[in-house]
């Protein structure tokens, strides 16, 4: 089951969502926001599951589903947690200031708590007011949770993941060095955050979704051209059960919760950094990434960050190329 949020008040208007893409059907009159099913989805869910079986056949009224007409599934959330599933990328990260990295980080997860007031569409802009910020995307995976409890294992806690999607975790570089100094996080630094058109129950995604991990091949575009082309499920450290356990190891989790992953990062082959798409390699899927590769081998960082009117473009496809969750795609603006 594949579901989407329409635009009404704060926090939108649940629709379902065909297999393919092609179609929705409003699902407001059975519970009118995502949120209000994943608050009590034990119900909802097999009242919206039939809903989507009848879509599917053609049963019932059905409207052309347009992507750039949705908002993010999930417009506000009460909580939006970030984790490190991708070793490789922090790796990446201190090495290019000459720092190692620590044991501790291949066993307990990095972890940020970012806003969760004001999450924003597969295609509304990446606003940005001061180009020398940094602007960098991140192309992430993400799911969201039911309510989950106090000291769940990671087996457990795959049982309590509702739904999966995309994310464009957006990172002010130039801003970071600053925030981290003072030793008590993000907040300037992570701007609106970014999701994909729909997301996806774990059984719509089969053999993809294994183990808590999403294997497919995320791709990232900037002005047209491959960026990143990173397997999500290779080289994945934390699947989602153990970065929920890791939140929920001194607290409860609420329903409707978003928890990502953390850049996706791949190596090379032969074990080295990775190679640019231009180069025959999988790329990036944020810029600092090949800036860091750059730094490494060359001494110095050559790529820029974003600019006013550069364009993202972030998907995933199945087996058979058709889009599993729509496509993020933005457009760098001033606000």
């Amino acid at each position: 089951m594949k579901l989407a949020s329409l635009p009404h008040g704060r926090d939108g208007r649940l629709v379902v969502v065909s297999h393919d893409l092609a179609w929705y059907a409003p699902a407001d009159h059975l519970v009118p926001t995502l949120q209000a099913a994943l608050d009590d989805w034990d119900r909802h869910e097999p009242v919206l599951r039939a809903l989507a079986t009848e879509l599917e056949h053609g049963a019932i009224p059905r409207e052309r589903f347009h992507e750039r007409e949705v908002t993010a599934p999930l417009p506000r959330a009460f909580q939006w947690a970030d984790g490190s599933a991708y070793v490789n990328h922090v790796e990446l990260v201190r090495q290019a200031r000459g720092a190692e990295l620590p044991d501790s980080f291949w066993h307990d997860p990095l972890m940020y708590q970012g806003g969760s007031d004001d999450l924003r569409g597969a295609r509304e802009p990446i606003t940005l007011a001061d180009e020398a910020w940094g602007c960098d995307m991140e192309a992430e995976i993400c799911v969201v949770t039911g309510d989950v409890p106090q000291g769940v294992t990671p087996e457990e806690a795959l049982s309590h993941v509702r739904l999966i999607g995309l994310v464009n975790d957006v990172s002010l570089r130039n801003l970071i060095p600053g925030e981290l100094a003072k030793g008590f996080g993000f907040v300037q630094s992570k701007p609106a955050t970014h999701f994909s058109p729909v997301f996806a129950t774990p059984d719509a995604l089969g053999a993809a979704w294994s183990g808590g991990r999403l294997n497919g091949v995320l791709a990232v575009d900037l002005n047209d051209q491959p960026f990143g082309r990173a397997e999500a499920g290779e080289e994945c450290t934390f699947d989602f059960g153990t970065l929920i356990a890791h939140l929920a190891k001194t607290r409860r989790i609420g329903a409707g919760s978003i928890i990502g992953s953390g850049t996706v990062s791949n190596r090379d082959p032969d074990g080295s950094p990775g190679r640019p798409c231009s180069q025959g390699g999988r790329g990036y899927s944020c810029i600092a990434e090949q800036r860091m590769v750059e730094t490494i081998a060359t001494g110095a960082a050559s790529t820029p960050f974003l600019r006013y009117g550069d364009k993202v473009r972030i998907e995933m496809r199945d087996d058979h190329g058709h889009t599993i969750f729509g496509a993020i795609e933005q457009t760098v603006s001033r606000p």
